[in-house]
């Protein structure tokens, strides 16, 4: 099993679910089950699908569920474009979400890569550098 709260990929998706929770906390009533339910639910999916993933305990499953966060992570993009587009979300908020979304990218990027060359024949076991 992977040990995914030590993981920045996890740790700062975390960060970004809870900035968004409190951002949409103030979003129109009308909004409450139509774009701040669904900014939210892709929020809490990113950290969701990181620690199930590495839950699974075998590289390939791992890495699977790597690139469902970074799907989710891409419509929370979306979704932060588009709630600043409708003026929900001001300026500095927004600029910071797009740069924490940014930072995940990457860092979910190089987990993949990083798992991808580890489970290459003749590599270290993954599992061993993501234990707890």
């Amino acid at each position: 099993m992977f040990a995914h709260k030590k993981l920045s990929a996890w740790q700062g998706s975390m960060e970004i679910a809870v900035m968004i929770y409190r951002i949409t906390s103030v979003f129109p009533k009308s909004e409450l089950f139509g774009l701040s339910s669904q900014i939210r639910r892709s929020a809490g999916s990113i950290p969701a699908n990181i620690s199930e993933g590495a839950a699974r305990g075998t590289p390939k499953e791992f890495i699977r569920f790597l690139r469902i966060a970074s799907g989710s992570l891409s419509e929370l993009d979306t979704h932060i474009d588009l709630a600043f587009r409708l003026n929900y979300i001001d300026k500095d908020s927004f600029y910071d979400l797009q740069e924490k979304t940014r930072k995940i990218s990457a860092q979910i990027s190089g987990l993949i890569k990083s798992i991808e060359q580890k489970s290459k024949p003749g590599q270290s076991s993954p599992s061993n550098d993501f234990q707890k």
